[in-house]
């Protein structure tokens, strides 16, 4: 069990970094002056494969982290692991609405300021520090 946990480890740290660098270029996107095509193209062809490697390193920590969940199980005194599955689900909702914004940058239709997208970057880094606080210190 211990190489799936340290497998999922691996896997969770890979998919945040996507997770926090994909709304970086988001940021970039969103300040491309008008007219400078290549550049925003050059943008969504970066955004387009890290949202695609980003969703091929999620699958893997989803799964394994499935795996110990069903082999250490849920039961009285796991309030921490509870509070953990909700952040899991908020970092897969981040995720589905990264991959949103991406279709609106490609069909033009992004209406958000670098500044929205800079603040939107910063959730997933409070994700992570929820998700390792609630494993390690089970505060309940």
């Amino acid at each position: 069990m211990l190489w799936v946990k340290a497998f999922h480890i691996v896997f969770v740290a890979s998919w945040f970094a996507g997770l926090f660098y994909l709304p970086r270029i988001f940021v970039n996107l969103a300040m491309v002056p008008p007219g400078s095509d290549a550049e925003r193209e050059r943008l969504l062809v970066m955004a387009r494969k890290l949202l695609r490697f980003t969703t091929l390193l999620a699958v893997p920590a989803l799964a394994l982290g499935l795996v110990l969940w069903l082999h250490w199980g849920i039961g009285r005194g796991a309030g921490w692991m509870h509070a953990k599955l909700a952040v899991v689900v908020l970092a897969v909702g981040y995720h589905h609405a990264c991959a949103l914004v991406l279709r609106k940058f490609v069909s033009g239709t992004n209406r958000r300021s670098h500044r929205w997208f800079r603040w939107f970057n910063e959730l997933p880094v409070l994700f992570l520090v929820a998700a390792v606080v609630l494993v390690v210190v089970k505060p309940f």
